[in-house]
């Protein structure tokens, strides 16, 4: 009898939470709700008694003074999302970077250097929409298309804590539809939809434009396919003149091979070619990369933005297998530009039009990177994060001064410039499944001394040529 009179008990509190909560259960004093009638089926309740604990759970549920349960959430998401999800990352930064110019290059100061507290934030939503379509939002701390990062103090107020440069931009918004299991389409400002390394790709840009993604597997190959129509430069958005929009084009093939458990290889050439001449921010101008007494101008005769003859073939690849009991990693990249050496005569026609130089700059038209990780592979960038797994990585770079597109080469690593070699190494450790800290430090140095070292970037925008340069990033991340 206790037993019976007990289920009653739950059995009745049941009830009436659940009419509270309106869980399938009606609220009339029938009893033909199925829930209600297995209970007196069951023996445990009477036809009375779940009468009696239906009207004692809608008192709760009156206006008044009678006790009121939180209502359910009024945020309505539209009918057409089929999924959303939040995710983004904080990031917090200690940097120090320094470089000091070339002997000879008669600057008037040979050392540059920063010492910063810094912070990043993105913030985004993504998810899939019906008949299999997805989409991405995403904002972003920094208007830099190659840097998120933000420096504490850094603004033009003089008094503490001013938010002038705390700025908020759009990094990423898209559409995509997955069309058939081998065919991908998306169109927007996008995650980046190549496979490529940082030699040629700040991992910050996101490219704005279409690209199409083909896949097809025969046993343990898979085979891939990507084609990109990214906006480089819009230099006319009303159409009072004739169209001058630059384009950049990318063409890649490639394959992922399974060699045998844990062991892969994976190799995509990719090419690159540019359309329009573009007629905003020196595009237009024939690349020099040369710097004048020392310093870095972005004038004509000392371009360090054109794009003028790049037709670059890069080639990323690597080799995954198992160590011990971890992932490790042998990767590298290889571009070539096949226009280097016209890119070169323009830099001698620019800087020097009787082209009288007294030394050979031609052939400065390879870049080249190769490199290991081991650990939990992806931690390094926070690709990935679970609790006390680790990442080591360390990668040697040469980039030569006519052999890549340097308003996409990474900003801190070597600080966006070309005619730098040297060596990047990381290590990232994974405190929880969500929080990582991670410690990087670069060095560089330039290859040909009688060049400079070309590109334009905020962070050490002085010098040019850069002789050595030194790089220390203290990091935590917390991702979500």
């Amino acid at each position: 009898m206790k037993t019976i009179r007990l289920c009653r008990a739950l059995a009745l509190g049941a009830l009436v939470w659940m009419a509270a909560l309106g869980i399938g259960v009606v609220t009339n004093a029938q009893t033909s709700d199925p829930a209600l009638n297995a209970l007196v089926k069951k023996g445990f309740l009477t036809e009375q008694e779940a009468k009696d604990a239906l009207a004692d759970a809608q008192t709760n549920l009156v206006s008044g003074s009678e006790e009121k349960l939180p209502s359910a959430s009024k945020w309505k998401i539209s009918d057409a999302i089929k999924s959303i999800g939040l995710y983004g990352d904080l990031r917090f930064r200690y940097e120090y970077r320094g470089a000091d110019n070339a002997p000879g290059s008669g600057a008037s100061g040979d050392t540059y250097y920063r010492e910063r507290f810094r912070y990043a934030v993105r913030v985004g939503l993504r998810g899939d929409l019906f008949d299999d379509f997805y989409y991405g939002l995403r904002v972003e701390t920094s208007s830099n298309p190659r840097s998120p990062w933000v420096t504490f103090g850094d603004d033009t107020n003089p008094t503490p804590s001013d938010k002038t440069k705390d700025t908020i931009g759009i990094g990423q918004a898209y559409l995509g539809w997955r069309a058939s299991d081998w065919l991908e389409l998306t169109v927007g400002k996008m995650p980046m939809p190549l496979y490529v390394t940082p030699m040629i790709w700040d991992s910050d840009i996101n490219p704005e434009g279409a690209a199409e993604k083909f896949k097809y597997s025969v046993g343990d190959v898979d085979l891939f396919a990507t084609f990109g129509q990214f906006m480089y430069q819009d230099s006319n958005p009303d159409n009072s003149i004739p169209s001058a929009d630059t384009f950049l084009l990318a063409w890649q093939l490639g394959t992922t091979v399974k060699l045998a458990k844990d062991t892969t290889f994976k190799i995509a050439p990719v090419l690159y070619n540019y359309t329009g001449h573009g007629q905003n921010n020196g595009l237009n101008q024939p690349f020099s990369g040369q710097g004048q007494n020392g310093l870095n101008p972005n004038t004509p005769g000392y371009n360090q933005n054109g794009i003028n003859d790049l037709l670059v073939l890069e080639t990323p690849a690597e080799f995954n297998f198992k160590l011990g009991e971890h992932k490790a990693r042998v990767f590298g990249d290889f571009a070539y530009n096949f226009s280097g050496d016209s890119r070169a005569q323009a830099a001698v026609g620019a800087t020097a039009p009787d082209g009288n130089l007294p030394f050979a700059i031609t052939g400065q038209n390879k870049a080249y990177q190769v490199g290991v990780g081991y650990g939990n592979l992806g931690l390094v960038y926070g690709q990935t994060a679970k609790k006390n797994t680790w990442e080591a990585r360390v990668y040697w770079q040469h980039v030569e001064q006519y052999a890549a597109d340097v308003n996409l080469l990474d900003s801190d690593f070597f600080e966006g410039r070309a005619n730098l070699q040297g060596v990047y190494a990381a290590f990232a450790y994974s405190i929880t499944d969500a929080i990582i800290g991670t410690v990087r430090y670069g060095y560089a140095q330039s290859i040909n001394s009688r060049l400079g070292t070309g590109g334009n970037n905020l962070d050490l925008p002085v010098l040019n040529p850069i002789n050595n340069y030194n790089l220390v990033q203290l990091d935590l991340t917390w991702r979500f």
